[in-house]
């Protein structure tokens, strides 16, 4: 049974949040840090989540599983190099949303997605 399996679908078709999402990830994970409307900004951090957690060991078939969502040969190298090391002894909870009021043109609520423990700079 299919009950109650509803994703938030952001008024997209499924190729066009596959696409949205993967593009989001890619840019998250590059600058680390990335502002976008709230909705967006909730359904992305599920995804890159999962991504993270299995950039913590370095294998080959986790290597292809996430070449293969985020299609970035740049960003699937930082987040095992550089990510993935980084939250190796922590549970979950690598990325945080933080409200930062509403876009001018539309009265859309934005966000601020980042990681937990960033570098800066």
């Amino acid at each position: 049974m299919r009950h109650r399996k509803i994703k938030t679908r952001l008024n997209r078709t499924s190729s066009h949040r596959a696409a949205l999402l993967r593009n989001m990830a890619s840019s998250l994970i590059e600058h680390e840090r990335i502002e976008t409307t709230l909705p967006k900004a909730k359904v992305l951090r599920g995804y890159v989540e999962r991504l993270v957690t299995l950039g913590k060991l370095d294998t080959t078939a986790r290597r292809r599983a996430v070449f293969s969502k985020l299609r970035s040969k740049e960003a699937t190298t930082k987040l095992f190099n550089d990510l993935g090391q980084r939250y190796k002894d922590r549970p979950g909870g690598y990325v945080r949303i933080i409200k930062t009021g509403y876009r001018a043109g539309d009265a859309s609520p934005l966000g601020l997605i980042e990681f937990v423990a960033r570098k800066e700079g």
